[in-house]
């Protein structure tokens, strides 16, 4: 990110600044941060609220038992599912670029402050891709595949068995 031309995240140098350049940088940063976490927080409630979501949306398969599943409106409730997954899977992916834009700011942001500390880190994490950590994106991307396919082999079986219903009535 640093090295794109024309783009500078420092546009004044402390001497065209003032003499609370430091100080100033030192709060953009802390909030800078901030909305970095804030960016995560969002993450987390969204994938909870579509976790509950789809775990409501299995639990409706639990009224076929009642005669919801006799016919071809069934099928609204997994497709809705699939529909619901595959944004979920998409809002994840979204947040995972938007912090990681964030990050690269923020590793740009240390080269003018005493220590870089976020750039430190994620080079002993080798990136997220060594032996000490590897990112949860990569791991939180399939939950919303699962409940896909489980959605989908419902599918399935609610279509399976609409049509074994017709041909008896035939």
């Amino acid at each position: 990110m640093a090295d794109q031309p024309g783009r500078r995240l420092i546009h004044l140098e402390k001497e065209a600044y003032g003499e609370t350049f430091g100080k100033d940088l030192l709060e953009q940063y802390k909030l800078y941060v901030q909305s970095a976490e804030n960016v995560s927080a969002r993450r987390v409630a969204s994938s909870n609220y579509l976790l509950t979501l789809n775990t409501a949306l299995v639990a409706l398969y639990g009224f076929r038992s009642a005669g919801f599943g006799e016919n071809l409106w069934a099928l609204s409730v997994p497709l809705i599912g699939i529909a619901v997954s595959l944004l979920w899977r998409s809002i994840i992916r979204s947040h995972a670029d938007l912090n990681s834009v964030k990050f690269d700011i923020i590793h740009e942001f240390e080269q003018h402050l005493p220590a870089a500390m976020y750039e430190y880190e994620w080079q002993l994490a080798e990136e997220g891709k060594g032996k000490v950590y590897r990112a949860v994106t990569s791991k939180e991307l399939w939950i919303p595949v699962v409940f896909a396919v489980l959605h989908a082999i419902l599918a399935a079986i609610i279509f399976l068995e609409v049509i074994s219903v017709w041909d008896w009535v035939k």
